[in-house]
């Protein structure tokens, strides 16, 4: 089989547009806005068919074309997991199709494989020898990970009250961990304010343009599970948004490569806590950005974003989708866990939890039909959360 390479030609900003290239590491454009990679499309198409893709090894990397150092990838394997259909579950909403894509078989179990396995090739790529960014728990897991496998040093910082499996796979991988009073956001904060800080290449949700390549990789999945088709719904769990982000650029780019029929993209539903909520705040108040949230609680620490960097990038796939955002209480996602766990034999994460208890609410406004086709995410594990609601453990 002939080797194939990526067709990376620019990077775009998001807000302003301005073209930067692709020869030395990126982190956002001078007017704050987020980078987007561009691909020679019409040149990847040549190669990108559906035949020659289901030939390419079962992992991310067969759509090689459309990401970036695809020609010498710092790779465990991610990609590929399985779309399970929710047979018992979907019945008991009133639904014909539902399916679960389950994350949770990736490398560190969780989605957060995707998008650091993408950003740690290049960061080797350009040389850089310590990355550091903030983590609620899986990105902290996965870029520890890829560090070593890499040989780059990593400086991982977290939430104090972050539950100890994520901490203890980030030491094992021998990444440096800080725990820092607070959420994410106070994570980031303490970070740069290190004096160390200028010798880091910051890693962090979409400050740099390449995990959300990784991610976008969870649309050309779908499509390709679907017999290049794409689902009426998906259901996606909302902290940073880059896997949102991510499958939206996907289905444009899917579009242009002639691999999906045009203008028959999925109406995208972004999951929230009710105790952190921002982008369901601004979806209902018709903002075009989100507002900080204050307090932010949930038990769901890949939820726990009171202020994601890509709000508007978020804001914009739903509204252009015909989507939809809506949150969930914490109770409502530890019994959703439940219910996977003891209908369908899939123990989720609790943002995994939160897609089923959303879909259940949004089957019963209407917003999904009994027709419909709807992807539910499980970003994650749930092994890596050592308490669920309400749940004795003996």
């Amino acid at each position: 089989m002939a080797p194939v390479t990526s067709t990376l030609e620019w990077l775009e900003c998001a807000r302003c547009h301005v073209a930067y290239g692709t020869a030395a590491p990126a982190t956002l454009c001078r007017c704050g806005g987020v980078l987007l990679a561009r691909y020679r499309l019409e040149e990847a198409a040549r190669t990108m068919t559906p035949q020659a893709i289901a030939a390419r090894p079962p992992t991310l990397w067969r759509y090689a074309e459309v990401l970036p150092g695809s020609s010498d990838p710092v790779t465990l394997g991610e990609g590929m997991t399985p779309l399970l259909p929710l047979r018992f579950l979907g019945a008991s909403l009133g639904l014909k199709s539902v399916l679960l894509k389950d994350e949770a078989l990736n490398p560190t179990g969780s989605f957060k494989a995707r998008g650091m396995a993408t950003a740690v090739t290049m960061a080797r790529s350009f040389g850089v020898r310590r990355i550091a960014l903030p983590s609620a728990g899986n990105a902290g897991s996965a870029a520890a990970a890829y560090g070593a496998l890499a040989g780059l040093a990593v400086d991982l910082f977290l939430p104090e009250d972050t539950p100890e499996p994520f901490r203890l796979e980030a030491a094992v991988h021998g990444a440096a961990v800080h725990l820092v009073r607070g959420d994410i956001g106070a994570c980031g904060r303490a970070m740069r304010q290190r004096d160390e800080a200028p010798t880091w290449f910051d890693l962090s949700t979409l400050r740099e343009p390449y995990r959300v390549e990784g991610k976008k990789t969870l649309g050309y999945e779908l499509a390709e599970q679907l017999g290049w088709s794409l689902p009426d719904v998906i259901v996606y769990p909302t902290g940073g948004g880059t896997g949102l982000i991510g499958m939206w650029k996907a289905f444009e780019e899917l579009e242009q490569l002639g691999l999906v029929v045009p203008g028959r993209r999925p109406r995208m539903v972004a999951v929230q806590a009710a105790g952190c909520a921002p982008i369901v705040a601004a979806f209902d108040a018709h903002a075009p950005e989100a507002t900080a949230w204050g307090d932010a609680r949930t038990y769901a620490s890949g939820l726990r974003v009171p202020a994601p960097l890509g709000d508007t990038l978020i804001l914009q796939a739903l509204r252009e989708s015909g989507g939809t955002a809506i949150a969930v209480t914490d109770d409502d996602m530890a019994q959703a866990q439940l219910e996977l766990a003891r209908g369908e034999g899939v123990f989720a994460c609790p943002e995994g939890g939160a897609t089923l208890a959303a879909a259940r609410k949004l089957a019963g406004s209407g917003f999904i039909g009994p027709d419909d086709v709807v992807v539910l995410f499980n970003t994650g594990t749930g092994l890596k959360y050592p308490k669920i609601p309400g749940l004795r453990v003996p």
